[in-house]
């Protein structure tokens, strides 16, 4: 059987890893098998991550800067008295600057404007809400953020890549033993999709099952922009507590020979 570079489709495509940082090597002129592994598990929350914004606009800078130094104060003990975990409770350094409002005949100057964010964790929503239920946020004490997160999420993602990986060697196996192929060897393993000159491209990963398609030369690779996240507005209803689902994809490319 004579074999081209041939390109694996083996499973749906999900979320790529937000820490993928580098596209897959080129695609070789050699047979080979492209092949995707993808491993997801679901955790609940047990990190809930508020972040603050301080501001204050007045014509005397001090006064704005005390004002801004004196809410920090009261919301860092709030963030005490309400149990925020060890060590997550950040303070910025503050930003100073002009303050302007703007009229149909330009820009006119209001006073100087101080300003300054505040985050801290909490390890469980109740705690959060206590906390929320105490600041008394207004428009110079505003919810800017809030997330949940999974406190040992740097182990669960790398436990996630060791089963997509294994999972791309066993679709390899499964594709080259239906061809009547030999698999050679590890050419590349990467965690971003590769994109390709037919119009393939990461992120449009067909999503019906397998497919194969033929590929006869190399391309070069190109790195698409990620979309930027989201940010909900902040409700009460957001600090519920739901599972989160973490992803990891693997794509390899393995060279292959003709095994007849």
């Amino acid at each position: 059987m004579k074999l081209s570079s041939v390109l694996l489709w083996s499973s749906l495509l999900a979320t790529l890893a937000p820490e993928a940082l580098a596209q897959a090597n080129t695609i070789p002129d050699q047979p080979h098998l492209l092949v995707k592994g993808e491993a997801r598990r679901e955790v609940m929350p047990d990190r809930f991550t508020l972040q603050l914004t301080l501001a204050q606009v007045d014509m005397d800078a001090d006064t704005a800067r005390a004002k801004v130094q004196e809410d920090a104060a009261r919301v860092l003990t709030l963030f005490k008295k309400h149990g925020a975990v060890a060590g997550s409770v950040r303070a910025d350094n503050l930003d100073i600057g002009p303050a302007h409002r703007y009229e149909q005949a330009g820009p006119v100057f209001i006073g100087t404007r101080v300003s300054r964010r505040l985050k801290g964790s909490f390890a469980s929503p109740q705690a959060m809400q206590g906390f929320l239920g105490a600041l008394n946020a207004s428009d110079t004490l505003q919810v800017s953020s809030l997330a949940p997160g999974y406190s040992d999420v740097v182990a669960l993602r790398r436990e996630l890549k060791g089963e997509a990986a294994a999972q791309t060697r066993h679709s390899a196996r499964a594709l080259a033993t239906a061809y009547g192929a030999r698999i050679r060897g590890l050419y590349s393993i990467s965690d971003v999709a590769p994109s390709f000159a037919y119009g393939v491209q990461a992120g449009q990963w067909p999503t019906d099952g397998a497919s194969v398609i033929a590929e006869t030369r190399p391309t070069d690779l190109v790195t698409p922009p990620a979309p930027p996240a989201p940010q909900a507005p902040y409700t009460r209803e957001s600090i519920e507590a739901g599972p989160i689902t973490y992803t990891e994809n693997v794509y390899a490319i393995f060279l292959i020979s003709d095994g007849t």
